[in-house]
């Protein structure tokens, strides 16, 4: 076990963790809703720094990220737990888990960056659960990947507080969050959470300087309201800005909501269309393999920039963050560290 670095201690033996927005109050010998944060005589504890269940090479689209390193391969990990409770959740198996429910492989902050270097990979990813809970192990090997040149990416559900946001920042370069609904009525019945502080992280992701991008997971009949997904929409062009790529992703049945179809295409297509409408420049279509929404497309002059086929891309008619027909300034990341303005 490891100690935790963002926590109060309070009368009783208490402590109150401080590295997500449910701040749980937790007693002497108890875990918090994350299940991986324990008490031990009034210290805070993680079960899982160094630990892990899943390890991959993965195209960085998959995470997915369309606008940083493009084409490059990303180290992904992950562990056990999560801050969430979502009723569709597609990794539950390790989300839902705890330490005696699967095994978990030992690996140090240091070999986790040597493994990603030999393999040839520009980035690391914590993923599959919850990275937010992991805090000081990501904290740990993100100091290791920025010695070595990697970039490093949060894929997460944005419910990280501030301060552990802040505490991260100097070591983080991409953000990629799922805004799951733009109710909070629908954060509390099917997530276990709040949407609003998903919104301030998400922000002040961008404001510390890390790239952001967003995908939206449209459930037939929960949030694929027009109202509700324009509102989406008009948040992200009016806060992270109009290039936050925003990916509209379609819906299939999983762990406890099984009851309801795949989202149709033809509803991605519409929203796609009206993302554009209303100003938005790089919306995209996911979990929709093949489809001409994939693409990047000027969003000035309609050029064709990336073609995506799977995880595989050809980059074409880009060079030098400008469309090669008009000039147009596209805000894609290429190295770590810098980012077209």
């Amino acid at each position: 076990m490891h100690e935790a670095v963002l926590y109060e201690k309070l009368p009783g033996l208490a402590v109150r963790c401080s590295v997500c927005n449910n701040r749980c109050m937790i007693n002497e010998g108890k875990t918090g809703i994350c299940s991986v944060r324990v008490n031990k005589k009034g210290v805070l504890y993680s079960t899982t720094y160094g630990l892990i269940t899943s390890e991959a090479i993965d195209p960085i689209e998959k995470k997915p990220l369309y606008h940083f390193l493009p084409g490059t391969r990303c180290y992904s990990l992950g562990g056990i737990g999560c801050n969430f409770h979502c009723e569709h959740c597609q990794n539950w198996h390790i989300s839902r888990a705890t330490g005696d429910m699967v095994r978990m492989t030992a690996l140090s902050p240091a070999q986790g960056i040597d493994h990603a270097v030999r393999q040839g990979c520009r980035s690391i990813a914590w993923t599959y659960n919850e990275p937010t809970i992991w805090h000081e192990y990501t904290c740990d090997m993100a100091l290791h990947a920025r010695v070595k040149g990697l970039g490093t990416v949060y894929v997460t559900n944005g419910y990280i507080t501030e301060e552990a946001l802040r505490d991260l920042s100097p070591v983080l370069n991409a953000f990629r969050v799922d805004i799951k609904s733009f109710s909070d009525d629908f954060y509390r019945k099917i997530c276990g959470g709040r949407l609003e502080p998903v919104l301030s992280s998400t922000t002040l992701a961008r404001e510390l300087g890390m790239h952001v991008e967003i995908v939206n997971l449209i459930i037939p009949g929960l949030n694929d309201r027009p109202e509700e997904v324009d509102a989406l929409i008009q948040w992200v062009i009016d806060n992270p800005g109009p290039a936050t790529p925003v990916h509209f992703t379609r819906f299939h049945p999983d762990y406890h909501m099984t009851d309801r179809a795949a989202t149709p295409v033809a509803t991605l297509e519409k929203i796609y269309r009206r993302a554009k409408e209303l100003g938005l420049r790089f919306p995209y279509l996911g979990n929709v393999p093949g489809h001409l929404y994939e693409n990047t497309y000027c969003p000035n002059c309609g050029e064709l920039l990336i073609v995506r086929a799977g995880y595989e891309i050809t980059i074409q008619n880009f060079d030098h963050h400008q469309c090669g027909k008009c000039g147009e300034g596209i805000e894609i990341v290429t190295e770590v560290g810098k980012k077209q303005a």
